[in-house]
């Protein structure tokens, strides 16, 4: 099978399918009264805007009702996966010991389909080729890691595959930035840099490694973006109308969705324009 159809095949289980997941990410996560939600919730502990039928009661409404939070997550298949093929299709209401169990092995998988995720990204990447087979290698094991039973998922050490991925992930990320043209005017921004609430507009970060950048309300507004590594960067509230993220790397749906823009903004393909932009 080539790399591309592997990828295609791959990239089918790593969106959130409702349809198939009994509302994990609106039990078995914790939440606290913020900006981002309008009231607590524990661990474990359903919903106030859970259904009997597992369906979100405003999930048309989640931003307008104080549930932003809900808006921009994404479990990349991790729920669907838990729900019909670790436990086969049973339903978390039917015991408390299964309940408890299945709320440990969620936020798990979903490490471990996030993984998968990056790493389809990066064997997309032709620039990546140096690297494929390790990049194979660590998906393929990714993809074993998400099979087990549950008690096995649970033994999993998570930390330590992490640092493996993230470490392909940074070689791949170097190997597609090179491509980036450097020059003087560049606004020069390092890896993991505080950029709250920072005047950007109309920057030229091509190539900029932005890996786990907070930019939390910056304005970007027709920056060029083009080529740059966003993996972990927080964009709440970052205005990107006019920006150019064509052939940005490891950018999300829900960083998007997190984020402020309008048509003019340019995203991958593989990314839409969240219906609150045209608010």
């Amino acid at each position: 099978m080539s790399n591309q159809l592997a990828n295609n095949n791959i990239r089918n289980d790593l969106s959130a399918d409702c349809e198939n997941c009994f509302g994990l990410c609106c039990v078995a996560l914790p939440y606290t009264k913020s900006a981002d939600f309008a009231v607590d919730k524990d661990r474990g502990t359903p919903c106030v805007n859970l259904q009997s039928d597992y369906r979100c009661g405003i999930h048309k409404n989640l931003r307008k009702k104080g549930f932003r939070g809900c808006a921009v997550y994404e479990c990349f298949g991790a729920g669907q996966k838990v729900s019909q093929v670790t436990y086969s299709g049973n339903d978390w209401r039917e015991s408390q010991a299964v309940a408890k169990e299945m709320f440990e092995v969620f936020p798990i998988m979903q490490q471990l389909h996030e993984m998968l995720h990056y790493l389809n990204e990066a064997l997309s990447l032709e620039d990546a080729q140096p690297i494929y087979k390790d990049l194979e290698v660590a998906l393929e094991e990714t993809e074993y890691f998400t099979n087990l039973n549950p008690t096995s998922i649970l033994n999993l050490n998570i930390p330590a595959h992490r640092a493996i991925v993230n470490s392909l992930l940074q070689q791949t990320s170097e190997l597609v930035r090179a491509q980036a043209r450097h020059k003087k005017k560049q606004k020069k921004i390092s890896r993991g840099s505080d950029l709250i609430g920072a005047n950007l507009k109309g920057a030229d970060l091509r190539g900029a490694n932005l890996r786990g950048a907070i930019l939390i309300a910056s304005d970007l507004r027709d920056s060029d973006m083009r080529v740059t590594d966003l993996i972990g960067a927080d964009l709440r509230d970052a205005n990107l109308s006019g920006a150019n993220l064509i052939g940005s790397i490891f950018l999300t749906q829900a960083q998007v969705n997190s984020a402020k823009g309008n048509v003019n903004t340019k995203l991958p393909a593989s990314l839409s324009i969240p219906d609150h932009w045209s608010e």
